[in-house]
């Protein structure tokens, strides 16, 4: 304000005083709302401040926590994988000692399975007759026995017929028969179709042939040969 101007002011009565009066609280008042905005300015910049400084905070304990639960967790994958190598080292051991010894079984059982005068039987549990005996048989790589020493007679029934001649006994494989086990009066060709021969193994006698009707359904024994059933399981031995 001018010096001359506030001078004229005062020469000029109370007017001017009021004026200069009024115009002094204005910039008071402005002082003093600047200063209220200043200190709300400044009282939020302050809160923000402190607000980043917790968030900061909460964060850095975050990531601690995450290191150390990510510390923990490659200790505890270590600890499982030196487990689990250990785990699959024993079990790779334990096969190995399996294998081997199955190895050592099987070639027990392929030297026993390959003795001079070994037979096998397939102990069939149902019944069909006789002319389709032997295709069941042969569908499983065997032929119905063929019964010429007494240890066989001992436990099974036989592939032999005289369907092609009566009278003329012949085994599966086109052989005569050389050597029978009969019951007392058989063959007797009863009924005049009797061309097929059973055992009968309830009878406690050696001689226990009997021959009967072909259709008859009964059940049935094929032979096979060694080399063909080494991982069959269910074949029987019977030695000749």
């Amino acid at each position: 304000i001018n010096i001359c101007v506030l001078w004229s002011c005062l020469s000029g009565g109370s007017r001017c005083l009021v004026l200069i009066t009024v115009f002094f609280q204005i910039i008071c008042v402005l002082l003093l709302i600047n200063n209220i905005l200043l200190h709300i300015t400044i009282t939020a910049e302050r809160d923000l401040i402190k607000s980043y400084k917790n968030t900061v905070e909460e964060f850095n304990q975050t990531i601690n926590s995450l290191q150390d639960n990510y510390t923990d967790l490659m200790i505890e994958i270590h600890q499982l994988q030196n487990n689990f190598n250990s785990l699959s080292q024993k079990n790779l051991e334990t096969r190995v000692k399996d294998l081997t010894a199955e190895k050592k079984q099987l070639h027990r059982d392929f030297d026993f399975l390959n003795k001079k005068g070994t037979v096998f039987f397939f102990m069939s549990m149902i019944e069909i007759h006789q002319l389709d005996s032997r295709q069941y048989c042969r569908d499983r790589g065997a032929d119905l026995v063929i019964i010429n020493t007494e240890e066989k007679q001992e436990r099974v029934w036989i592939g032999l017929s005289d369907r092609e001649q009566e009278g003329i006994m012949k085994w599966v494989d086109n052989s005569t028969l050389k050597q029978g086990f009969w019951l007392n009066g058989e063959p007797n060709n009863q009924g005049g179709n009797e061309d097929c021969i059973e055992l009968m193994p309830s009878n406690p006698v050696l001689n226990n042939w009997n021959d009967l009707p072909c259709s008859y359904c009964m059940n049935i024994v094929p032979l096979i040969n060694t080399v063909q059933i080494i991982l069959s399981p269910w074949i029987k031995v019977k030695w000749k």
